[in-house]
Formats: structure tokens, C-alpha cells, sequence
């Protein structure tokens, strides 16, 4: 008897048709202004820092202003973290206006969502206490120069831990929150990273060359 059930359980399940199941939609209030404060608050940060970080290299304009350069650094450094407390600020405000994605309200995506704010946090918390205050808010554009190269963890493991731990970190937050919202924004994170990057490294490089030569 409980095998005739079964046979007969599985093959209705076999018999269904696949082709008109409904699944839940993706959708996303393209009008939402919190949205929008969110995207440009996720891009204008790291253009601020390069610019002004870039434009002080050039013309120590910051240091002569302040007197010092440690103190310049130390201002433009508030400055950026306003500007990511107010990015964060707007991120979760979208979470919460922007609605939830069916598919992402289950155990799996809730759990890995902590894991991956967990890791992101991590990432970003031991690259700030390897690289220090002035390491972290671009101190060597102002002359302040790391002493030697970090290659300790978490920079024995990738490049640019402290970008790539902020990602994870909004990844995480999106499962979270199920929100297919936030997985948007966090691909304008990674792809405004990526950008960054591709400027930042290679003239941070030189800004080290010049001073190897300077020594040398």
C-alpha cells in the first residue's frame, strides 16, 4: 500500500508542468528616492578621496591649510567617514522602502548573509589595525609613508581586503534582509571599488618609487 502511495506521489510530481509554475518577481521601485541617495553616496565617496588625496599630493595645499600634515590627513580621514556613515545610512533606508525578494526569504539566505557580514567585518577590522589610521585614509598622499610593505594577514590572502571585506559586508546585508534591492547596490559597490582600485594602486606605487629614489 505505501508503495502504490508513493509511485503515485511521484509520478503527479513528475507530471507537473514546469513551463507554467510562477515564480517570484523581481521587483524594484526604480522610483524610490532613498534608492537613488543610496547610489550616489556609494559613488561619490571614493571619487571625493582621489580627488582631494590626488590634488594634495600635488600641491600639499591640505598640510600648508592645517599647518601639519598628520592633521590634514586626519581631516580629509572624518571627512571620508561621514561620507560612508551617510552611504551605510542610505543603504539600510533602502532596505527597508525597497521590498523583499520571495526567493531570498529562507534559512540559507538569512545564515549566509551572517557569515558573510562576519567575514567583511573581519576583513575590514584587521586591514584597518594592520594598516593604522594614516595607512587606511591615504596618509601616503600626504607624505606620511608606510614603513614597509603590510604582508601579513588579511593582505597575505587577496589585495585590497578592506574593499573587498565592505562588499561582502553588503552582500551580507542584502540575504539578510532579502532584499534584491540591496544585491543591486552591492554590484555598484564592487564595480565602484573595481574603478577605484585601477587608479589608486598604480599611483600609489609611484608615490613609494618616488620615494625609493629620493633615498636611493
Amino acid at each position: 500500500m505505501n508503495s502504490s502511495f508513493h509511485f503515485s506521489c511521484c509520478s503527479d510530481y513528475l507530471l507537473l508542468d514546469w513551463t507554467k509554475m510562477e515564480f517570484p518577481e523581481l521587483t524594484v521601485h526604480w522610483t524610490d528616492f532613498n534608492m537613488w541617495t543610496a547610489v550616489v553616496f556609494i559613488i561619490f565617496p571614493p571619487l571625493f578621496w582621489n580627488i582631494v588625496a590626488r590634488w594634495e599630493h600635488r600641491t600639499r595645499a591640505l598640510s600648508q591649510i592645517f599647518r601639519w600634515p598628520k592633521v590634514a590627513c586626519c581631516i580629509l580621514g572624518v571627512a571620508i567617514i561621514l561620507l560612508t556613515l551617510c552611504r551605510d545610512w542610505s543603504f539600510f533606508l533602502t532596505l527597508k522602502t525597497q521590498p523583499r525578494w520571495l526567493l531570498l526569504q529562507n534559512n540559507c539566505a538569512l545564515w549566509s548573509g551572517h557569515c558573510l557580514v562576519i567575514m567583511g567585518t573581519l576583513l575590514v577590522v584587521s586591514s584597518f589595525w594592520k594598516l593604522g589610521f594614516y595607512g587606511t585614509y591615504l596618509g601616503d598622499y600626504f607624505g606620511i609613508l608606510m614603513p614597509t610593505k603590510v604582508t601579513s594577514f588579511p593582505f597575505n590572502l587577496m589585495k585590497n581586503p578592506m574593499y573587498r571585506g565592505s562588499t561582502l559586508n553588503f552582500l551580507g546585508t542584502s540575504l539578510v534582509h532579502g532584499s534584491q534591492t540591496g544585491l543591486l547596490l552591492t554590484l555598484v559597490v564592487a564595480t565602484v571599488y573595481a574603478v577605484a582600485v585601477r587608479f589608486e594602486e598604480p599611483f600609489t606605487a609611484s608615490i613609494y618609487m618616488d620615494a625609493a629614489k629620493k633615498k636611493g
